[in-house]
């Protein structure tokens, strides 16, 4: 268990720790963060079984790296309200103002309304897949089809929302 982990590790470094230097910007603390996702899945393996090692590998170095940025901020944030220069507090809110939530939850409503008009078959397929993450094999056989009639109903569901978004953002 622990050697295989390790060659498919190995294998990728690199993709993770360019996973990780996206997020962070930074070389070294993206290879810190690809050593210590190899750490926890290592700890998650001896836990139980893991499905997926490479995707759970990458999951798991990207979301090390958006608590890094977290942790970061949030540090930064309590060091500058010591600081003697004023201006070090005039920094944008990261939080969404009021105008960009209503636009946010009309658009959730818009695709709402859009995924109730597509045939059940598509919107389940495009739910298991986008939402609850699944795999098109895997989707594929718990419905009873190809994993060819999944992909195009995922292309059925993405076209239609490529459509509505459109249209919402000309008018």
């Amino acid at each position: 268990m622990a050697a295989d982990l390790e060659s498919i590790y190995l294998g990728m470094r690199r993709s993770l720790m360019a996973t990780a230097l996206r997020v962070v910007r930074d070389p070294q603390i993206a290879e810190d963060l690809a050593q210590e996702s190899y750490l926890r899945v290592r700890r998650a393996m001896e836990k139980g079984p893991v499905e997926h090692v490479e995707a759970f590998l990458h999951r798991t170095a990207h979301n090390l790296a958006l608590d890094y940025l977290r942790k970061n901020r949030t540090r930064g944030h309590v060091e500058t309200m010591d600081a003697a220069d004023p201006s070090a507090l005039d920094v944008a809110d990261a939080t969404p103002s009021a105008e960009e939530r209503m636009i946010q939850a009309d658009r959730l409503r818009h695709v709402e309304d859009l995924l109730t008009q597509l045939p059940d078959r598509a919107r389940r397929v495009w739910l298991l897949s986008r939402v609850e993450g699944w795999s098109y094999p895997r989707i594929a056989e718990h419905l009873g089809v190809s994993p060819n009639t999944v992909f195009n109903d995922v292309k059925l569901v993405m076209g239609s929302l490529r459509d509505l978004f459109s249209r919402l953002d000309r008018g």
